[in-house]
């Protein structure tokens, strides 16, 4: 190859300059991902799509050292960024299992995975944990720590006092007859497609998914459009907000020519309000035909299907999907997607792809998964027995669990003001009728981040810490993931009769958010006060 200004790579091309450059593997699906997000322009050549080579050096440029040095100068040369894992596709972080279900505030499993596999890397030279070991997380959550402990051959315990991340945590870890998986999702899968609440609906959908086409061609061209805002040659909020009131004149005229009931219930329930009324019907009849299904552990995926199924139809932006702010049953400009978007009208076409994605994961995990043992406990870290709770459900493992007891914990303890864990699937707690806890959980945004919501917080993570170390061994070792702004962990392991031996400063990449402001995370190291 000639490496001149004005070359244009294949992505072919690009993928293998690319990984000769950042030495190390870089894919033709990552190229191409640069040329969809206007990271770098694209050049067409009749079928093949061409990038500049010095367009795709400026920005790797940018990328390995401007990047570090940008975050380095607003949060600190203390920054650990081999723990920023800015190497790793979307598709890694979400590997297997860990995609099953979405949930707001949890850590990536290459996070996880460092800290407690034995393998050797360049940067790391303390180990932790080795297979056979037990670990416990008192934060569970949608159970990433005990997937990856299963994987690497370690027994886990998960201990949440939510009852539906423990059914998300428990669906990832159980073993499936995947055979008789595939049939329940292929019977409740046709009935959903079949099902038609109003006729007018695909009909209108049609129309609007033609209007939008053109009109999106036209006004936001991809990448064309996303390259031009890159490099700030568009002002997007002002040319956004003209091009959303222009075209959603087209859709309440198509609104009204097809007569669509849109209005969705100003009812009490978390479903009569953030969903449009077919979405809401097509929703009550998956769920009665998932309720029918004898296999528990097949209900329950499929009740996982419907209910990431769920999240994603509800009315609202792209952008603010995993933060609700007001339902969105009309067209509008998405800053994610850069063009504009429409509320969603059914839940087929989600339900569909979910279940066949989910099949996929779940098989892939069952060539990874290892005889270790697991137990998932929805309960509440401050007072549960944890060994009277395993006895319960696997005699082997509590015999283990007795003699060798826990060697150490890893988590990421609620942040104090930032998240209501029940609200954010109130869909799911309305649907399948789960007991709501909210009063139980620690730090919660409802209780803002005051003195006193301060001060009970640090009280409740402590009280965890104090009742998880009669179970844990006399050495052993405690890594929390937390955002400790108020500087509240180092009273938290005084309270705990444990001591801060390490901390680890990490930049936290790759957000969903819309202000992706430098932000970091520290993962505290404690240890048995001697």
């Amino acid at each position: 190859m000639q490496q001149t200004n004005q070359q244009l790579l294949t992505i072919k091309q690009a993928g293998q300059w690319a990984s000769d450059f950042l030495k190390r593997d870089v894919s033709e699906s990552n190229i191409s991902y640069l040329v969809q997000y206007g990271k770098v322009k694209k050049h067409n050549g009749g079928n093949t799509v061409f990038v500049n080579l010095s367009d795709l050096k400026n920005y790797y440029d940018s990328y390995r050292w401007q990047r570090e040095i940008s975050w380095k100068k607003r949060l600190g040369d203390d920054l650990n960024w081999a723990l920023s894992f800015d190497h790793l596709r979307e598709k890694d972080t979400t590997k297997h299992v860990h995609r099953l279900h979405p949930y707001k505030g949890k850590f990536i499993p290459q996070l996880v995975q460092y800290f407690i596999d034995d393998h050797t890397d360049d940067f790391k030279k303390d180990v932790y944990f080795r297979p056979g070991d037990i670990i416990l997380d008192p934060f569970s959550g949608s159970g990433t720590t005990l997937v990856q402990a299963h994987e690497i051959g370690m027994h886990a315990i998960g201990i949440d006092i939510s009852n539906f991340n423990c059914m998300i945590t428990e669906t990832k870890l159980s073993t499936h007859d995947v055979a008789s998986l595939e049939n329940e999702v292929k019977k409740i899968n046709q009935a959903i497609a079949n099902y038609e609440t109003d006729s007018k609906i695909g009909a209108f959908e049609n129309a609007l998914l033609a209007r939008l086409a053109d009109f999106n061609y036209k006004y936001f061209p991809s990448p064309a459009f996303k390259y031009k805002i890159q490099r700030g040659q568009i002002n997007e909020n002002k040319y956004a907000l003209e091009k959303e009131g222009e075209f959603l004149k087209i859709y309440n005229a198509l609104v009204k020519k097809y007569g669509i009931e849109l209005n969705h219930s100003s009812g009490k329930t978390f479903l009569d309000k953030w969903y449009i009324k077919n979405v809401r019907q097509e929703i009550d009849f998956a769920f009665a035909q998932i309720k029918k299904i004898k296999d528990i552990k097949n209900k329950k995926i499929l009740a996982v299907i419907l209910s990431r199924t769920i999240r994603s139809c509800r009315a609202t932006t792209h952008s603010d999907l995993a933060t609700l702010k007001e339902p969105q049953i009309t067209t509008y400009y998405c800053w994610k997607h850069k063009k504009i978007c429409k509320p969603l009208l059914s839940i087929k076409e989600w339900f569909d792809r979910y279940a066949i994605d989910t099949v996929y994961r779940l098989k892939t995990f069952a060539k990874l998964k290892t005889n270790s043992h697991y137990a998932i406990l929805p309960a509440d870290s401050r007072t549960v027995d944890i060994f009277k709770e395993v006895e319960k459900r696997n005699k082997k493992f509590h015999e283990i669990l007795r003699e060798q007891k826990i060697n150490g914990i890893f988590t990421s303890p609620p942040y104090v003001g930032q998240i209501d864990y029940h609200e954010q699937h109130a869909y799911a707690y309305d649907l399948f009728g789960f007991e709501r806890r909210d009063e139980l959980e620690i730090g919660p945004l409802y209780k803002g981040q005051g003195a006193e919501a301060r001060e009970s917080y640090v009280d409740g993570i402590s009280k965890v810490l104090l009742n998880c170390r009669k179970y844990l061994a006399d050495d052993f070792d405690v890594f929390l993931v937390a955002n400790d702004k108020y500087n509240l962990y180092p009273a938290i392991a005084e309270r705990s009769g444990m001591s801060i031996v390490n901390q680890f400063k990490r930049p936290v990449l790759n957000r969903t958010e819309r202000d992706k402001s430098p932000y970091s995370e520290i993962i505290f190291h404690f240890k048995n006060t001697k």
